[in-house]
């Protein structure tokens, strides 16, 4: 049986999809996914056992130069790919009206997706064989769970969610393994940063205790702020760049992660690893991190810089002890 799924952004999105491929894998043993996924988060799905293939996507570069030569060239070799396999069934988990449009439209075999209410965009419903009600007020990981189940036409198994990634990563432990901290300081909205005083004096407080602090950073903006934090102290590292893979296992050695809302902290989340998660506008309970060791500190009036770093230590004190 050999599924095609289309979920091709966020990060967060990407890895929240996961768990949905577990319940698929455990209910159906002979089940296997191809996956089509924006080209920045292709490595995601091959870490989960029963993905077979990558089929990756540029539709944020494509829309920026649609109709140079380069571009549909591009855009012919990737549907000759998607076309080249008539699936058992395709599940659009994206459900806006691009991807339906310009991804699923173009493969073979039954379609489907969530109903004319239950989608993100409406209208994505209307190029599916098959829509399916999923209730909106629930986590994003239950309505992936759900649309995976009704679309494969088995029962949700009554598990935790299991990303299934772990062992991908688990057999390659550093040296350094647990003696150090990642603090994720990066996310793309600024309403959603951290202020940096704050990021430094919770720096300050780790200062002693024997532990080093790891700084990840994608974007020279990250790499700037990155060095702003680290500035005066001998115990912060700030990382070369890396793929998400390697920084998949900075995350899987680490002791803990302490994380504004990004992808990298539902990253943490998919490897179970302990992460304190500062929320802001997120509304955390519908499309927050998911998961085992989790802590998510909230501000009650939506802004960062009301999230203290007294908070935040006395949380990261707990999970160091």
């Amino acid at each position: 049986m050999r599924i095609l799924i289309i979920k091709t952004s966020s990060m967060g999105d990407v890895i929240q999809t996961l768990p949905a491929l577990t319940d698929s894998m455990l209910t159906l043993p002979n089940i296997r996914f191809d996956w089509v996924v924006e080209e920045d988060f292709s490595e995601i799905p091959g870490w989960h056992p029963a993905v077979d293939k990558v089929i990756p996507v540029a539709l944020r570069r494509w829309r920026k130069n649609w109709f140079s030569h380069q571009i549909r060239q591009e855009r012919e070799k990737f549907k000759h790919a998607v076309q080249l396999n008539k699936y058992d069934a395709i599940i659009d988990a994206q459900g806006l009206i691009k991807s339906a449009w310009f991804i699923t439209r173009l493969t073979r075999g039954i379609r489907h997706g969530s109903d004319f209410l239950s989608a993100k965009e409406s209208l994505s419903s209307l190029v599916y064989d098959k829509r399916h009600i999923i209730h909106k007020k629930q986590h994003a990981v239950k309505r992936m769970r759900i649309l995976f189940s009704k679309s494969l036409n088995y029962i949700m198994p009554q598990i935790n969610a299991n990303y299934a990634i772990i062992d991908f990563f688990a057999k390659k432990a550093s040296q350094d393994s647990k003696k150090y901290l990642v603090f994720l300081h990066a996310t793309t909205r600024k309403n959603k940063h951290w202020p940096e005083k704050n990021w430094r004096k919770l720096i300050n407080s780790i200062d002693g205790n024997g532990l080093h602090i790891k700084l990840p950073w994608g974007t020279n903006d990250e790499w700037q702020r990155a060095k702003r934090l680290a500035r005066g102290f001998n115990y912060v590292e700030v990382l070369p760049k890396m793929s998400l893979e390697e920084l998949a296992h900075i995350l899987t050695n680490s002791r803990a992660v302490v994380s504004v809302d990004t992808g990298l902290s539902h990253l943490a989340a998919a490897l179970d690893q302990p992460n304190i998660t500062l929320y802001g506008p997120t509304n955390h309970e519908l499309i927050g991190k998911y998961g085992y060791n989790q802590i998510s500190l909230c501000s009650l009036d939506k802004h960062m810089d009301t999230l203290t770093s007294a908070m935040v230590q006395k949380e990261l004190e707990k999970v160091i002890k």
